[in-house]
């Protein structure tokens, strides 16, 4: 599996930026994406992830997609679909 370039945590949620190198015809540029879960323990107390959010998940998965967003437009990063245009 593929590592995260840089991963946000804040509580139980968690942002991860990844790079990818993409070829297009004769140009090469690296895009970027980014995960996003929640960490819970079920029942048995097992750790699990969840892309589904509680309400009070919500003001910290929006801290964490901000930093990666800032982390992927800040350094000259540019997703593939800016690329193209």
């Amino acid at each position: 599996m593929a590592q995260p370039d840089i991963v946000f945590k804040h509580g139980r949620c968690t942002a991860a930026v990844f790079s990818k190198e993409i070829t297009r015809g004769e140009r090469t540029f690296q895009a970027k994406s980014v995960s996003f879960q929640k960490s819970y323990q079920d029942k048995n107390g097992e750790w699990r992830t969840s892309s589904y959010l509680d309400v009070n998940d919500l003001p910290k998965a929006v801290m964490v997609l901000n930093k990666a967003y800032d982390y992927v437009t800040s350094n000259g990063h540019r997703d593939a679909e800016e690329e193209e245009q």
